[in-house]
């Protein structure tokens, strides 16, 4: 009795360590911005790179590429949870194919930034954003949100005030306690989470045109996420549900097709 009374407090001992490991790091789990991936890449663009004040003593890095700010729509790109502006080259080198202004931002903490990304943080930098592209003279009525897996959540938050052209999500999840619960199914995760980015709520307060792109071989985030996302989400919605891609998707043909269809509705 005596052995298995230290085994099971030994067992719980070591819980309690995991749950306060998880509590306390959680967002460096959550956030890499020193993972880099995609490297190497040329740059095909003519973008000019601009620094955007969010917060005292913070400003993002970001890359614009302009072409017709007054005729064509404008991209507004939140990237994911990992790397820096350079990760997404062969993604702009693709979309700058395409009639459309693009402006890429890295989030604080990322790419060299100053700051702490969390929930909180990341919608402040995406609204100051969308506030410096309206000081730059485009309206909410010519921009695009498009998210890229954790920058859905950023993109969906937004998407709600309904007064932009569209929203774009790649890759997205229905919440962050959703993808984490099949990473730690042993862990209260509804307990321990701070940032939710809960999307299956949000979703259905979109009544804008949404466009939801997701791989069935995504092995990040579930391809069974982006296709409740799309059932929820209202009308007009279009969907790029591809059979090979994983969670990067590749920007080939059949892709880049369903964004000019998209982005042709806006326009």
């Amino acid at each position: 009795m005596k052995y298995l009374y230290i085994t099971l407090s030994s067992i719980f001992l070591a819980y309690v360590i995991i749950l306060l490991f998880t509590y306390f790091y959680q967002r460096n789990l959550l956030y890499h911005p020193s993972e880099n991936n995609y490297q190497g890449d040329n740059i095909n663009f003519n973008y000019q790179e601009v620094f955007i004040d969010v917060d005292e003593n913070i400003k993002l890095k970001s890359w614009i590429i302009k072409k017709d700010l007054r005729n064509f729509k404008t991209i507004l790109f939140f990237h994911g949870n990992a790397g820096d502006l350079s990760n997404r080259i062969h993604k702009l080198n693709k979309l700058n194919k395409l009639d459309i202004n693009i402006l890429i931002i890295s989030w604080r903490g990322f790419s060299g930034n100053l700051g702490a990304p969390t929930e909180k943080n990341l919608y402040q930098d995406a609204k100051k954003t969308v506030q410096w592209l309206n000081d730059y003279g485009v309206e909410n009525k010519n921009i695009v949100l498009y998210g890229e897996s954790l920058g859905t959540g950023v993109a969906t938050e937004l998407g709600q005030d309904n007064s932009f052209a569209g929203v774009i999500l790649e890759s997205p999840f229905t919440s962050i306690a959703d993808a984490a619960k099949i990473y730690y199914p042993y862990l209260p995760i509804d307990l321990l989470i701070k940032d939710r980015y809960d999307s299956s709520k949000k979703i259905k307060n979109i009544n804008i045109p949404i466009l939801i792109m997701h791989g069935k071989k995504d092995d990040v985030v579930p391809f069974k996420m982006g296709v409740e996302l799309f059932d929820k989400a209202n009308q007009p919605k279009f969907s790029y549900f591809s059979e090979n891609d994983d969670h990067m998707m590749e920007f080939n043909d059949q892709l880049m097709n369903s964004l000019r269809k998209f982005l042709g509705f806006n326009t």
